[in-house]
């Protein structure tokens, strides 16, 4: 049952997130069915990484990092690449009294190499104080890439 039938005063919006026969309403989320009929959630669409072929959720890379005992919390963004068209870069908030450092870098690469696949790696790891979320707690990975684009160099 679903109720919404589009954007007030905004009908080129409304026919983005619609089919074109308007029967079904466009999440943006990704995920897959499996033989038995259940439906898994990956990511949303629009945070899909796509790095030398390969299409990666930055859910999966986020999961194997957050085990690491020195993250408290972690965001992936892709970032341009001009040989593999992005590249994985993660953000991580650390555990109070660790410090971030090359050797930690390395660990959690390796973590993600080994637990999750080895081309998933992110290529950089930035250490943050806090991660930009909604009122809600939910991750703005978004504002991750713009905060990304703008710095000097990019």
């Amino acid at each position: 049952m679903m109720w919404f039938k589009g954007y007030q005063d905004a009908p080129d919006k409304t026919a983005e997130r619609f089919s074109p026969d308007g029967k079904w309403y466009l999440t943006g989320d990704a995920g897959m069915v499996d033989q038995d009929g259940f439906y898994f959630f990956s990511s949303r669409d629009d945070d899909v990484i796509i790095m030398a072929g390969y299409r990666i959720g930055p859910f999966d890379v986020e999961s194997v990092l957050a085990t690491h005992p020195a993250v408290l919390e972690t965001a992936v963004v892709g970032a341009p690449d001009e040989l593999r068209g992005e590249v994985l870069e993660a953000y991580v908030v650390l555990a109070e009294g660790t410090t971030g450092s090359d050797a930690l870098v390395a660990e959690l690469q390796t973590m993600v190499k080994t637990q999750f696949a080895a081309h998933a790696y992110p290529r950089r790891i930035h250490f943050v104080k806090d991660l930009p979320k909604t009122p809600s707690g939910k991750l703005q990975r978004y504002i991750l890439r713009q905060q990304r684009a703008a710095e000097p160099g990019r």
